[in-house]
């Protein structure tokens, strides 16, 4: 039977179809692909092939690649002539749906920058970006553009505004706020097969996503137009690579996966698009891979991804772990028919064993589940966990893509060995060149090429990265490390927790003292020593908790699935609490 390993040789050995050789990039050694598309507009450009198949379900709209292609052209060729050139920024400010699909694509193709500001922003936030990013236009809806309406005159770099859901004659006959408000219809008003021809280089800057923003000020992190390919293919080689591995399995058992209908694969789109994971590794990906993406209007609801699996005959799902937990937990799951569904991805934690057991309970044709780690300023994945490793190995959040190193750092910055906990570090043409207009910030996080994460961890003999906690979120009791996560995924395999975070709280004497949040489940109730009960089962007396707090409600997280633990522990407070 062949192995991960062997198939991962082959494809990116010598002559592979993705044979992975070593470049010097900016003056840092590292592995990149030997054939690669040299920039975001080659990677469009080679989606045309996909000619009339869906590309974008949403609501009742049905849009085809050759629809979606011309109306991005046509958007590209509006921006040039209202002054967008190479390198200037283009926001976007929106929930999920089409328009902002066609106004990333219309300025990467142009050799601009696109800035996707958070949808959850307030008023102050927003307007925060928008001048930190001097971005000449805005695309957005009305919604969100309600909350900077009257500021948007005194922005002296913006120069024009596309309202995503302003009629025509309503900005004609004077009804909004400002003389640089534009209908988006403007920009799509005349499709054309044509692509743009501005020179791009693979170091341009394409997109600037800003960071969680859970501590201080977001920073704006830059993926360039080689970080974003990297990315793309890397995921690329991940679905070859589980693809060649259902077929040995296929050819051994005779049971292998079912192909898509109509030999396209059905994405459900549930990541935010100013996310990492939603812009790059969905809609990227799902441009250059003929996917069609299935779009929920408005906020998540698991109800309605579910409906929106038996209706589309979705085959992929790939979320933050807590939309996917949400609809595992439905009670009313088993109304629906999820039989299509083969893989269910996801990131931003380590994967516990009762999230595969739910997973393969909910969805029973899926075949593969696939966790990633990475973070917006390694323009998404950086390590992944598939194939058989997510069963013997659930608590990993796998191993580095071809074209990414991982290092443990100690202390003193020294490289540590297996099984030593440090810094997660990471090096490869995904990192980021830095942050916009923040050098000091760049200098003290990208080193000598590596990015310095926050993230703390190991590695095994294998070269497994394993999760422990965030660096800030580390917990020092009694001279005793605590590491939250492994507390957070105890909790969370309780029938009556819903979802729970772990922080710390000062103690005169231990120092810090363990405090978890729990959202109980729907109709649930919990005593204290129940839940300590529950821990001491399975963790180390020193990791149970001593106080322990009721959330009402849904604990709060940000766009990317975290869990905001400033606003746990009284530190701050959730600017828009809202799922778009």
């Amino acid at each position: 039977m062949v192995t991960m390993d062997e198939i991962r040789r082959q494809l990116t050995g010598p002559g592979g179809q993705f044979e992975v050789v070593e470049e010097v990039v900016d003056g840092v050694p590292m592995k990149v692909y030997k054939d690669r598309f040299p920039n975001l507009r080659v990677v469009a450009q080679f989606s045309a092939a996909h000619g009339d198949k869906e590309f974008i379900v949403y609501g009742k709209r049905r849009i085809t690649f050759r629809e979606f292609l011309a109306g991005v052209n046509s958007a590209s060729n509006a921006l040039t002539a209202a002054g967008v050139g190479h390198g200037d920024r283009v926001a976007v400010l929106a929930q999920n749906c089409p328009e902002w699909c066609t106004s990333f694509w219309a300025t990467v193709d142009l050799g601009a920058v696109l800035v996707g500001l958070n949808g959850w922003w307030n008023t102050d936030e927003i307007l925060y970006g928008l001048e930190d990013s001097g971005a000449k236009v805005l695309v957005a809806d009305r919604k969100r553009f309600e909350r900077i309406a009257a500021e948007v005159d005194g922005i002296d770099t913006l120069e024009r505004v596309y309202l995503i859901d302003a009629l025509p004659e309503e900005v004609a006959a004077g009804g909004t706020p400002s003389a640089k408000l534009h209908p988006f219809s403007e920009l799509v008003a005349e499709p054309t097969d044509e692509f743009p021809d501005v020179p791009i280089d693979e170091a341009d800057a394409a997109v600037i996503f800003y960071t969680s923003g859970t501590t201080g000020r977001p920073k704006g992190a830059i993926s360039t137009h080689r970080s974003m390919v990297a990315n793309l293919q890397n995921t690329v080689y991940v679905l070859a690579a589980t693809s060649a591995y259902q077929a040995a399995l296929a050819e051994e058992s005779g049971d292998g996966a079912p192909p898509p209908p109509g030999g396209q694969h059905v994405s459900l789109f549930t990541s935010p698009l100013f996310h990492v994971a939603g812009c790059h590794s969905t809609l990227v990906v799902g441009m250059m891979g003929g996917l069609k993406l299935v779009m929920l209007e408005g906020r998540f609801d698991p109800e309605a991804a579910l409906a929106a699996i038996e209706a589309e005959g979705v085959t992929l799902w790939s979320a933050v772990p807590t939309m996917i937990w949400r609809a595992c937990e439905l009670p009313n799951r088993h109304e629906f028919d999820t039989s299509t569904v083969q893989s269910v991805s996801f990131g931003g934690s380590p994967s516990a064993e009762e999230m595969q057991r739910r997973i393969r309970e909910t969805f029973p044709n899926v075949r593969m589940t696939t966790n990633a780690y990475g973070l917006t300023e390694s323009s998404s994945v950086a390590t992944v966990l598939t194939g058989p490793d997510s069963l013997e190995r659930p608590d990993s959040v796998g191993r580095p893509m071809p074209t990414v190193d991982v290092a443990i750092a100690g202390p003193d910055g020294s490289h540590l060995g297996p099984a030593e906990t440090g810094e997660v570090l990471l090096r490869g043409p995904i990192i980021m060149p830095g942050y916009w207009n923040k050098p000091e910030a760049t200098a003290s996080t990208v080193i000598d090429g590596w990015l310095h994460t926050g993230d703390v961890g190991h590695l095994d003999e294998d070269g497994y990265l394993y999760i422990t906690d965030r660096a800030k979120d580390m917990l020092i009791r009694g001279g005793e490390n605590v590491y939250c996560v492994e507390i957070e995924n105890r909790l969370v395999e309780h029938p009556s927790i819903a979802d729970a975070a772990v922080v710390g709280v000062p103690h005169e004497t231990l120092g810090e003292e363990v405090k978890a949040v729990i959202e109980l489940a729907p109709g649930a109730e919990l005593d204290d020593a129940e839940v300590q009960r529950w821990v001491g089962e399975a963790l180390a007396s020193f990791k149970v908790p001593t106080i322990i707090e009721r959330w009402e409600g849904k604990l709060p997280r940000n766009a990317s699935g975290k869990l905001l633990k400033n606003v746990l522990r009284g530190e701050g407070h959730v600017s828009f609490a809202e799922t778009m």
